[in-house]
Order: C-alpha cells, then sequence, then structure tokens
C-alpha cells in the first residue's frame, strides 16, 4: 500500500492538535479552578512536542516538501520562508514551555499565570501555524508537484508513526503513550472531562 504524504501531514496534524487543545485545557482548568492535573501528564505533553512534531514532522516539511514547492516556482516563497522561520524557532519555543512547567513544579502555583500565558501564545501560534499550512500550502502542493516529488515525499513520510495520529508506539515510547492517553482529556485521551 502506497502512503500519501498529505494524508499523513494532515493526520499528523490533527493528533497535534488534539494534543495542544488538550494540554491548554488541562492547564486553564488548573489556572481557573485550581483543579491541579497529574504533572507528569503535562510533562509527557510536551514532551510528545518536542519528540513528534518538532523532530520528525517539522524536519520533513521543511527539508523535502517545501523545498520541491520552491523548485516549482516563487508561487508561495515568502510563505514558505516564514513557515520555515516558524519551524526553526519551534524547538527552542517547546524547550520555554518545557523550562516554564519546571518553574512551577519546583517554585509552586506562583508561576502557573506565567505559564499558563506561554500556553496560551504557543498553541494558538501553532495551531495556526497548521491552518496555513492547510490552507494554502498543502493546496499548492497537489497543485503544482509532480510524480517523481511525491514519490521522493511519500517514501519519506511513511516513515512516520506517530502514535497520536493511529500508530502502534514505538517500544521506547510505549509507556508515554499510555500515561498521555489515559489521563488526557479528549479530544487525545480517555481521561476524565474538564468542567
Amino acid at each position: 500500500m502506497t502512503v500519501c504524504a498529505l494524508d499523513v501531514i494532515r493526520d499528523e496534524h490533527r493528533a497535534l492538535a488534539g494534543m495542544l487543545v488538550s494540554l491548554r485545557a488541562l492547564v486553564r482548568d488548573w489556572r481557573d479552578r485550581g483543579a491541579a492535573p497529574d504533572l507528569s501528564v503535562l510533562r509527557a505533553m510536551v514532551f510528545y512536542i518536542h519528540a513528534f512534531p518538532e523532530r520528525l514532522h517539522h524536519p520533513k516539511e521543511s527539508g523535502l516538501l517545501f523545498p520541491a514547492l520552491r523548485a516549482c516556482g516563487d508561487e508561495a516563497g515568502a510563505l514558505l520562508d516564514r513557515l520555515d522561520a516558524e519551524h526553526s524557532r519551534g524547538e527552542a519555543a517547546v524547550m520555554r514551555l518545557a523550562m516554564d512547567l519546571i518553574e512551577v513544579e519546583q517554585l509552586g502555583t506562583v508561576r502557573l499565570e506565567s505559564f499558563a500565558e506561554g500556553v496560551e501564545r504557543y498553541v494558538d501560534a501553532y495551531l495556526r501555524h497548521m491552518e496555513v499550512e492547510e490552507r494554502e500550502v498543502l493546496p499548492l502542493a497537489e497543485r503544482v508537484l509532480g510524480e517523481a516529488d511525491w514519490r521522493r515525499i511519500d517514501a519519506a513520510f511513511a516513515t512516520n508513526r506517530d502514535p497520536l495520529a493511529g500508530h502502534a508506539p514505538p517500544e521506547a515510547f510505549r509507556r508515554l503513550f499510555s500515561r498521555i492517553v489515559s489521563a488526557a482529556p479528549a479530544p487525545v485521551g480517555l481521561g476524565p472531562p474538564l468542567r
């Protein structure tokens, strides 16, 4: 069976959007109602963002899909430059989020508002980023890329095994995803609904 990179990208975007919405919901519930979540679940969610989208998904978009689009003309050059810049800042942004969470854990809820604001900014920016890719970049790719481009891009994205996009987690990540799914609220997990 041939894997379609566009399907993989869209599936991974949906998985990440669900994770981001759940992360934001947990943090809002904590800030607004004082309902402290299991911090290991928040850490697992932030680690997921670091391990999968930042290390697996973005490098293939920036390293394969975007250059193929640039080779087809200047139609989206400025947009691709902006998205590449957002990708390059992604690692630092998720590490900042992780450090903000550590501050809350180590210094107490006096840092919660700052962490919550950081989560809001991060989630909003990431959701906007994926929306632009879905609305502008993927339709352009469907329109202008040729068979040879798609063979190469499809082969690269076929190796992605994001567990939140429906794949069995690699052995090393099995416990991580079990923790996320069992404790996080919908749409990512099976944890109790937030009020």
